[in-house]
């Protein structure tokens, strides 16, 4: 992937020291999501909808009903792909000077539909090991009815950008005698306790993918 946007539309203007536009930064923020935000336009008015994501390759999938609107829509249209990973809270010893640590990705492209059964197969179990690994082989696989219903769509990741925060407070030096407390909270999702419907209590607990923050050199 260059190390320079791959589009207009992806140049990070805003802190560009904070953009990488390489694939494994890219590739790294998307397969530590679940869920992504896709804003796209439908007749008079916009729209921006949550919904499960996986990666398989140089690829972001989706997947819903074949009659939803949001599949039917996708298809074939310019949209824009969002996820975030809030990752801590910059406190700092001025208000101004707050921030937050995260990692995110804008993808922009058009979805395309994974027509053949025997792929949409494969990428539908790559999303059961991205939720819960090992899974896909011990659980009944889809049916060709199911298959047939679902729509798969996927998009290209070549038009994408990251952009990270990852370090500690920028204070002015004016406010470095300010007495309270600076630093950085660091947030992460982590699982509850599983809970067991009737007759599972004594298998084995599936593995849940929630991934903790990576470490990533840059400059503020």
């Amino acid at each position: 992937m260059p190390a320079t946007a791959p589009s207009p539309r992806t140049q990070i203007r805003r802190k560009p020291q904070r953009g990488h536009y390489d694939f494994a930064t890219v590739a790294a923020i998307v397969d530590a999501a679940l869920i992504c935000q896709i804003a796209f336009n439908e007749g008079d008015s916009v729209h921006c909808l949550p919904t499960a994501c996986w990666r398989v390759g140089n690829y972001l999938h989706i997947h819903g009903a074949s009659n939803s609107r949001l599949t039917r829509t996708l298809s074939g249209s310019d949209c824009s792909v969002c996820i975030a990973h809030l990752d801590g809270l910059v406190l700092a010893r001025s208000a101004f000077h707050h921030s937050m640590n995260f990692r995110s990705v804008v993808i922009y492209g058009r979805f395309v539909a994974v027509d053949d059964p025997e792929e949409k197969k494969r990428v539908l179990a790559a999303f059961v090991e991205h939720v819960s690994p090992g899974r896909s082989a011990l659980v009944r696989p889809a049916s060709s009815a199911e298959v047939a219903g679902t729509a798969v769509l996927r998009l290209s990741l070549d038009e994408a950008a990251a952009k990270i925060r990852n370090w500690g407070v920028e204070d002015d030096a004016d406010d470095l005698a300010i007495p309270v407390w600076a630093g950085v909270i660091p947030l992460r999702m982590t699982a509850g306790a599983a809970i067991p419907e009737a007759g599972c209590a004594d298998m084995a607990t599936p593995t849940h993918r929630f991934p903790h923050a990576t470490e990533h050199e840059s400059a503020p």
